[in-house]
């Protein structure tokens, strides 16, 4: 029985070392290091380059969803995505009676799963070099990889190309991207 229980507890033991050594291994984003043991949001709300997303899913009443436990791939905008869209349009997406509309294209960033980039790789290359993905929003994305980069193309052709992939958090993954994503006949 001793011997049975040393096993275990050493299995444990090198369980838990790799999942630090893991949780290390995560890229920062936004000048921030990323914790696999925190959740979307709380690592979200650490980066620089997501204060508009964070303000963002704030506004929409999102913060409760995505720190749930998921899993969940989002499809991060930088602020310098959201700040390549037309003058006013974050302005006016914030207001309360756009509360609806901002969930909706924010609810297009998320994949109701957890998808690696290995994981879309795989995908894209079955379906023969382009694999198209439901959101939680009920948008349609086409994902495509190629020359070692993700791209991310929303129903009005908007390409977003994925800049650092595979955030791995607590409940599920983020990819940071460099356009926002928008549902067909919004924006």
């Amino acid at each position: 029985m001793k011997l049975s229980t040393l096993a275990v507890t050493a299995m444990l033991s090198v369980t838990a070392f790799g999942g630090v050594a893991f949780a290390q291994d995560n890229p920062e984003v936004g000048g921030a290091a990323m914790s696999a043991d925190k959740n979307i949001i709380e690592n979200a709300s650490n980066s620089a380059d997501h204060t508009t997303l964070v303000a963002a899913v704030k506004a929409a009443g999102l913060v409760d969803t995505l720190s749930g436990e998921g899993p969940f791939t989002v499809l991060a905008p930088t602020n310098e995505a959201f700040e390549a869209l037309p003058e006013g349009t974050v302005e006016n997406l914030l207001k309360p009676e756009n509360k609806e509309m901002l969930s909706t294209i924010l609810a297009c960033h998320v994949i109701p799963a957890k998808a690696l980039s290995t994981d879309i790789v795989s995908m894209v290359e079955e379906d023969g070099g382009e694999h198209e993905v439901e959101t939680v929003g009920g948008c349609t994305l086409t994902l495509a990889a190629a020359d070692g980069g993700v791209t991310v193309t929303d129903e009005n052709g908007t390409v977003a190309n994925v800049t650092i992939a595979d955030v791995i958090q607590s409940n599920g993954v983020i990819h940071v991207i460099d356009a926002v994503l928008t549902p067909k006949s919004d924006m």
